[in-house]
C-alpha cells in the first residue's frame, strides 16, 4: 500500500494530483459504518482529487474482520473494492451472526466470483496485505477505527466522529491550493 510515514507529507504526484486519504478501516466496526456517510460526501464533494484508499485495521474485538479484510482484497482484485466495502459495512450486524459465508454471500449479490472469495479465504493469498496494513498503522498510531490520515496528520475517529469530515475537508483544500 503505502511507505510514507504520517509525519512525512507525500510530494504532490504530477501524474495524479489527487490528495490520499488513508481510511483504517475494519468491516465489523459500527462506527466505520457510520463514517460512510462521510466518505460519500467527501467523494462527492472532491471527486478524483481526493483519493480515499482503505487501509485494514481488523480488531481483535470482532472475531470476522480480519477474514472481511482478506475479502475485501479479494473484492479489491475483482474490481469491486469499495461497493463491497459498502455493502458488508451496511450489514455490519450480519457479519457478526454468519462470519465467513456471509462475506461470500455478498460477493455473489455484487456479481463476484464467489468461489473465488471461499478459496481465497481458506488459501488466504491476501494475509499479507492485511498484516502489512495493521503492522503500519500500528507503527503509526493507530489504535481503533476509523482513523484517518491526510497530509500527515492523524484524524481518530474511533473516539468521536464529531467534526471529522470539516477537519478533512479544511486539510484537503490546503493541500489542493498548495498543489495548484
Amino acid at each position: 500500500m503505502s511507505d510514507s510515514s504520517p509525519a512525512a507529507v507525500p510530494a504532490p504526484d504530477p501524474a495524479n494530483p489527487a490528495v490520499v486519504l488513508d481510511v483504517w478501516c475494519e468491516l465489523q466496526c459500527p462506527d466505520c459504518r457510520t463514517a460512510l456517510a462521510d466518505l460519500r460526501a467527501l467523494r462527492e464533494r472532491y471527486g478524483d482529487r481526493l483519493e480515499p484508499r482503505l487501509r485494514h485495521f481488523p480488531l481483535e474485538k470482532h472475531r470476522h474482520s480480519f477474514a472481511a479484510a482478506q475479502a475485501v482484497e479479494e473484492a479489491v482484485e475483482q474490481g469491486r473494492g469499495w461497493p463491497y466495502v459498502e455493502a458488508v459495512l451496511g450489514r455490519v450486524e450480519e457479519l457478526d451472526r454468519k462470519g465467513e459465508p456471509f462475506l461470500v454471500e455478498v460477493a455473489r449479490e455484487l456479481g463476484l466470483d464467489a468461489e473465488e472469495f471461499d478459496t481465497a479465504l481458506i488459501d488466504g493469498r491476501h494475509i499479507l496485505i492485511v498484516d502489512a496494513d495493521q503492522a503500519e498503522g500500528k507503527a503509526i498510531g493507530v489504535t481503533g477505527t476509523p482513523t484517518y490520515v491526510i497530509g500527515g496528520e492523524r484524524l481518530d475517529g474511533g473516539k468521536s466522529q464529531e467534526g471529522l469530515r470539516a477537519r478533512v475537508e479544511e486539510i484537503a483544500d490546503r493541500l489542493l491550493a498548495e498543489r495548484g
